[in-house]
């Protein structure tokens, strides 16, 4: 077997502050998503499916659920003599003693890792993104170009391209890609389509340099400093144009759509064509008993896996394993994470609830008619919500409320801590 050639470092992240509650435990890449897995879980099974096989993850933020989740990184077949998946939380120690304070000072404080294994490309990814990709292909790009740096990058509407890193590149490669002229990050008024994935491919040297360079300064980013300052330098910076599904989920409304995206008769996430995998080890999943439906359960349009008991009505939902749904419960257009249990003649529309939690009989939550506008609410884990209680549109739940803390109703919008 070939020793790799390339090396990659995923950033799992930090809270999402957009995320609210379904990052106060856990880190946005750990969120899960679709039914099975994780969010990060898009980023390893690219990986898996490029051939790239020395991954690192770069972690500090209630890192257990993710390093539980990733296990011995068997689910994406990552063990082996050049196989593996490590992972690096900050270190208290000789040179590094401090959190991560950014992207580019995380993986500046493991350069000893990226000597040690000697790529011949960097990869590195956001761990937080829903997409397929060939990484190869891109860096078979970089190679071909001679490239410093190769950013990938993908159109997004004008309007809300302020979110992001933003590129204008020439048309040297038209559709494949170009040299990137200019970069701004997250400018108030973009002047191009083209946003950054994330997901930058470096000559191992150049990197070196750059993040020596960059801890000069008080900002550990990539997109804000390191970027900018190459292109200063004249050196050879390329754009690899992505024209795949790419969901970003930085918000509760993004993350509901993307789950959206897996319904339909032709969605638009399929992650069986897509080779997703997740560890079916964690919480326990492949021990589940099969789903299991009642003679006048109702489901339409929806994903229910194994574990759930069905009772009632679904449409449009994607219920996790472990989920119970009572008779003449409605659940429609809604998430439903691990275990939840939704009480006698309950009606949920556009939900999202995190884990373990438990609805009382004729519990109402959301619109009673869903449609773009409608905003999402979202419950978090381990909650007992009591019989009756009537939550409204685009309210926050917090986590493991005590009884005496549920009022009879939550008004639109509202916050209950």
């Amino acid at each position: 077997m070939l020793k790799p050639t390339t090396l990659a470092m995923i950033l799992a992240g930090s809270r999402v502050d957009e995320l609210n509650v379904l990052t106060y435990y856990r880190p946005k890449s750990a969120v899960p998503f679709g039914g099975l897995g994780r969010v990060i879980d898009f980023s390893l099974s690219n990986l898996m499916n490029s051939g790239i096989e020395q991954v690192a993850i770069l972690s500090q933020y209630r890192s257990y659920s993710l390093i539980n989740h990733i296990g011995t990184g068997a689910a994406w077949d990552m063990i082996g003599r050049y196989r593996q998946i490590s992972i690096l939380p900050p270190f208290l120690g000789s040179e590094a003693a401090d959190w991560y304070r950014g992207p580019a000072d995380a993986i500046y404080k493991n350069l000893d890792y990226i000597h040690y294994h000697q790529p011949e490309e960097i990869l590195i990814l956001s761990g937080d993104h829903i997409y397929k990709m060939d990484y190869q292909d891109m860096i078979d790009y970089h190679t071909m170009k001679n490239a410093d740096l190769t950013i990938a990058f993908t159109r997004v509407p004008l309007q809300g391209a302020n979110r992001f890193g933003i590129a204008a590149m020439d048309d040297e490669d038209g559709l494949r890609g170009g040299r990137v002229v200019n970069y701004w990050e997250k400018p108030d008024q973009p002047e191009s389509e083209w946003a950054s994935m994330t997901i930058l491919c470096f000559k191992p040297e150049v990197l070196y340099q750059a993040l020596k360079k960059n801890q000069e300064g008080n900002s550990y980013h990539f997109g804000k400093d390191i970027i900018p300052v190459l292109l200063k330098q004249n050196c050879r910076v390329y754009g690899y144009k992505f024209c795949g599904y790419w969901g970003y989920t930085r918000t509760i409304d993004e993350y509901w759509q993307s789950n959206m995206d897996l319904l339909g008769p032709e969605p638009r996430i399929d992650m069986e064509k897509w080779v997703f995998r997740t560890n079916l080890d964690h919480r326990g999943i492949r021990d589940f008993e099969p789903a299991h439906m009642a003679d006048n359960a109702v489901v339409q349009n929806s994903l229910i896996y194994n574990g759930c008991k069905i009772d009632g009505t679904i449409r449009n939902s994607i219920l996790f394993p472990g989920v119970q749904v009572k008779k003449g419960a409605v659940v429609e257009n809604s998430v439903l994470f691990f275990s939840n249990q939704v009480g006698e003649n309950c009606r949920l529309n556009k939900v999202v609830a995190d884990v373990n939690t438990v609805y009382g009989k004729n519990v109402v939550i959301g619109p009673e008619v869903c449609n773009a506008e409608t905003e999402v609410t979202v419950i978090g884990w381990n909650n007992q919500v009591p019989d009756g209680t009537v939550i409204g549109e685009g309210a926050t739940v917090y986590p493991n409320l005590v009884s005496k803390s549920w009022p009879a109703c939550v008004q639109k919008g509202e916050v209950l801590r």
